[in-house]
């Protein structure tokens, strides 16, 4: 990269889509900005996408290939892992094999990729972790357009006059979209937004309406809509006989089943004043946005979810036009650019289908693949069921990890524990995934990887490699293609550039497609080099905002199909051994497993641990306390959890975060319970709504270790989290059985360090009687590492102990105060941070709020830049002056 170069590439986090632009400072760090050219964000990134320059360090990479935990060079192990399925294939036959991918890949490595197992070896399993987030959303669309396609584009948020957002928690999981819409709302006073989540979420914060409604109850909601258009004349019948078919069936059941509002109420558990009142603003506003995400999709019925609010759109002809919609917004940087190429198990390339005949053919003799799957493959979770039932006995996982990520994780990993042959190509020395690898191969990392990805809006952005590839490290597309080669076919493989692969990806769309298919490239099939290094950012197809503005539709009559629908309930129903629903997902400052975000210290400290959120009532009933540890469990596994306790989770409902796995914690896989049950349609799994119990969880100690060093496992600890800070690390314990002695147990842990002369201190004080130890040792007068140990949860404040390793020389006030676990003065103590792009903790908030006479979040921005990013935190920092009765 050169020095006074200024390189645009794409965040590789949610699927907004980002523009980032990246340059490098005088000191020779890499700087990381929003591109203000870039039409997604116009310069806005949030909390993760401007913490990127934290994540580029090389330590814990892997760099160098690996077979049966020995390094190896390149061309053996590719040797190794093309002879293995090689043989794989000739014993057992294609469907032997499978590969498990992820919307992290670039569009031309899921290409390339999905040619392989489809083209050439000639099995269906290929598929991929998207198909845990968005298959529900791209089983809808198909459904009711022929066609997996987003119609609208970012531009009808800021058009819209209502947006009602459906599971989708936009304010910490695509925070820029967040941003947008805030910043209409502004502009626009007629504009109201409505979120319907059993939670209130941050999300909240901006709606006019929030309707916390029961787990699973969606399409009983929609279609009470859908019941209340009918009944009171607001349906646009001239675009239903024009453009529309089976409305007549949808609207009878939806009749049927939803009858009046006091039914829809009653199932829904919503006020009826409240139900009457969304469907009243969404009746009389034309400008209606339905934006949706992991809420509906994540269901044993999110398809037919995702229908219900294609139905209602439908019917009032609300869509292919300016400010309306229904809008899939999708969760990760290219799980689209991986459905356009037919990285899930039941696609075709290029929006072809396996049951479409002349679909088969195009592509076969694209491709000058006679061996073409025939037949869809296994998708997800049957995948790895036919993994731990041996029908599938070499496997490949890409830039993916299914031992934290899919439901019933411990029987995934038995799985691909007894499986024949793991390959695993990863950026990440160490993941859950690694005791289980036969073979290990070193992938690019962003900043290192280079090609395409497709955000939510149907735009193609170029992610461009502005880092030098280490080690070995290679990009995905070139292992596949190389492993490909040694199989037999070097001929289908010939790629030396990516553009190759993204020229004939874009050759294929166009192939048999005389305005069949929307998805269509063709305008980009012939870009040389300068030319695809130059691509600006847009929207297939080329040159369009909105589809369906002309009412054509990919279904082979031209018209959409709505979908007569029955409620259905969540798969597994809650009782007395099993009261309470778990519902799986994300926090603001982490990302899917954490291998990224969890490199930066200031996105380690909103929210460092693994929690379960239980409202009050709830927490009372089963004695729990906020700040304890809880155990939970479901019919599929157990895990524990700090349990925080919040008004805002819908009683009977337990909320964990799905980031945590072994990498980083020990019994905080939230994956080990959920329910492996998936919708019919889709094959997504059930992860928003598990029968679980819960119950105080009373260990022997609590404590927390602080340390400059990296320290190993620590095995006395039955649960251990480690959150990485800056110049150290975190440790947050609980023991079954205490050490016969802390300090000797302390100085073995860290290497057996005792004092020696001036350099050297240890500071200690013990209890034993009430079960309490503290200790610290100072090194140079610096604080090295320090142990806190109780009989309970209750105990110091680690923010303002972890800020001491900061400190050159620790002070005699800090001195004399450490072992009492608390500053001499309080305003040493930040507290939690809630600002993770500016390191402004909720103490310093507080204080500033009371003492300043601060009333506003813009007020707070003046005063502590707080907010003044990315803006991820005002829902927070409002949240805080409301509590100070402001």
């Amino acid at each position: 990269m050169n020095d006074n170069a200024t390189i645009k590439t794409t965040c590789p986090y949610c699927g907004v889509g980002c523009g980032v632009a990246i340059s490098r400072e005088a000191d020779g760090r890499i700087a990381v900005q929003g591109d203000e050219q870039h039409p997604s964000n116009f310069g806005r990134l949030c909390s993760k996408g401007s913490a990127l320059g934290d994540t580029l360090g090389l330590d814990g990479r892997l760099l160098h290939p690996e077979i049966a935990g020995r390094r190896a060079n390149w061309d053996e192990a590719l040797a190794h892992v093309a002879e293995k399925f090689r043989q794989t294939i000739a014993e057992h036959g294609p469907d032997s094999v499978a590969f498990y991918v992820s919307g992290q890949l670039l569009t031309e490595d899921y290409y390339v990729a999905n040619k392989l197992m489809k083209g050439f070896i000639g099995s269906g399993n290929i598929d991929t972790n998207s198909r845990l987030c968005m298959s529900s959303s791209v089983a809808g669309h198909k459904r009711a357009f022929g066609e997996d396609l987003v119609p609208g584009c970012y531009e009808d948020l800021e058009l819209a006059d209502l947006i009602v957002l459906v599971g989708s928690n936009t304010a910490w999981c695509h925070p820029i979209l967040y941003q947008r819409i805030a910043a209409a709302k502004q502009s626009n006073a007629k504009l109201k937004v409505v979120s319907i989540d059993p939670r209130r979420t941050a999300t909240c914060d901006l709606a006019d309406l929030h309707l916390p409604l029961a787990p699973g109850s969606d399409v009983m909601l929609f279609n009470g809509l859908l019941n209340y258009l009918r009944r009171h004349d607001h349906l646009d019948y001239a675009y239903l006989e024009s453009h529309v078919s089976g409305y007549a069936a949808a609207l009878a059941e939806a009749q049927r089943s939803a009858a009046d509002i006091p039914a829809v109420a009653a199932a829904c558990g919503l006020p009826e004043s409240d139900i009457a009142t969304f469907y009243q603003w969404f009746a009389r506003t034309e400008k209606t946005v339905t934006a949706w995400s992991q809420g509906v999709n994540q269901s044993s019925s999110g398809t037919d979810k995702v229908n219900a609010i294609i139905n209602v759109h439908l019917a009032t002809g609300r869509i292919g036009k300016p400010g309306m919609g229904p809008f899939s917004l999708t969760g990760q940087p290219n799980a689209m650019g991986g459905r356009e190429v037919g990285g899930l198990a039941n696609q075709l390339a290029a929006h072809m289908e396996f049951d479409n005949p002349a679909h088969w053919y195009t592509v076969a003799e694209f491709w000058r693949a006679p061996h073409l799957a025939r037949n869809p493959g296994l998708k997800a979770v049957e995948m790895f069921e036919a993994v731990a039932e041996g029908r599938i006995k070499a496997l490949w996982i890409m830039a993916t990890n299914p031992a934290v990520s899919l439901p019933d994780a411990n029987k995934v990993r038995a799985a691909l524990a007894g499986c024949e042959f793991v390959v695993v190509s990863d950026c990440e020395d160490r993941t859950d995934l690694t005791p289980y690898a036969h073979v290990r191969l070193p992938a690019a990392a962003w900043g290192e990887k280079d090609g395409t990805v497709t955000n939510s809006e149907r735009r193609i952005s170029r992610q461009r490699a502005f880092l030098p590839l280490p080690g070995e490290a290679r990009p995905d597309w070139w292992i596949v293609s190389e492993v490909a080669r040694r199989m037999g076919w070097a001929e289908a493989f010939p790629y030396r550039e990516v553009r190759e692969i993204f020229v004939e990806h874009a050759a294929l769309s166009a192939c048999g497609n005389e305005g069949e298919r929307h998805f269509d490239l063709r305008s980009l099939a012939a870009l040389d080099a300068a030319s695809y290094d130059g691509l600006p950012p847009q929207q297939w197809p080329l040159g369009t905002s909105r589809l369906f503005a002309d009412g054509r539709y990919s279904h082979a009559d031209g018209k959409a199909k709505m979908l007569a629908l029955s409620p259905n309930a969540p798969a597994h129903a809650l009782d007395a051994d099993y009261p309470l629903a778990l519902n799986t997902g994300r926090i603001r400052d982490q990302w899917h497993t954490m291998t990224r975000t969890s490199r930066s210290p200031k996105l380690n400290r909103h929210s460092p641990e693994p929690y379960a959120e239980i409202h009050p009532t709830d927490a009372a009933s089963f004695g729990l306390q906020a700040g304890a540890l809880a155990k939970l469990e479901s019919r599929w596994g157990t895990t524990l959890a700090r349990v925080k306790i919040s008004e805002d989770q819908r009683p009977g409902s337990v909320f964990m975060p799905m980031h945590w796995g072994d990498r980083n914690s020990r019994q905080a896989l939230a994956n080990a319970l959920v329910n492996p049950v998936v919708d019919p349609f889709s094959g997504e799994p059930e992860s928003k709504h598990t029968p679980v119990r819960i119950a105080a969880y009373r260990p022997a100690w609590h404590g927390f270790l602080i340390s400059r060093d990296s320290l190993p496992a620590i095995a006395e600890a039955a649960w251990c989290v480690t959150v990485r800070g800056d110049g150290y690390s975190l440790y947050e314990l609980a023991g079954e059985q205490r050490p016969e002695s802390w300090s000797h147990w302390l100085k073995c842990l860290i290497g057996g360090k005792e004092t020696t002369g001036d350099a050297e201190q240890w500071l200690e004080f013990g209890d034993p009687a009430r079960g309490r130890y503290r200790a610290a040792r100072l090194h140079d007068d610096r604080l090295a590492d320090c142990l806190f140990v109780g009989p309970d949860h209750e105990l110091p404040s680690r923010d303002w102990l972890c800020g001491l390793f900061g400190e050159a020389t620790l002070s005699p006030g800090a001195r004399a105060s450490l072992l009492a676990g608390k500053p001499a003065s309080a305003d040493d103590d930040r507290g939690r941070t809630v600002c993770a792009c500016f390191g402004v903790g909720i103490k310093t908030l507080q204080q500033a709020i009371r003492q300043q006479g601060l009333s506003t979040p813009e007020q707070i921005g003046t005063a502590l830049k707080a907010g003044t990013n990315c803006g991820s935190c005002i829902p927070e920092l409002k949240s805080l002056l409301r509590e100070a009765g402001v």
